[in-house]
């Protein structure tokens, strides 16, 4: 049996995360399973239902 591509996000964990670079709080984005940190201009992605908080792996938000 194969197992979902996306899992949900807990949203106890989501409301303790920040952003590692400003440890300012970050916007959830379920449409595109990301964490965005304004601050940052960052996007950092969620796969499998995991944050993956690494400033390397993030998206740069376009201004």
């Amino acid at each position: 049996m194969s197992e979902p591509s996306e899992r949900p996000v807990d949203r106890k964990l989501l409301e303790l995360l920040v952003c590692p670079v400003t440890k300012a709080t970050l916007e959830y984005d379920a449409a595109k399973q990301e964490l965005i940190s304004r601050s940052a201009k960052l996007a950092y992605p969620i796969r499998n239902g995991i944050p993956i908080m690494l400033p390397d792996e993030a998206r740069a938000l376009e201004d």
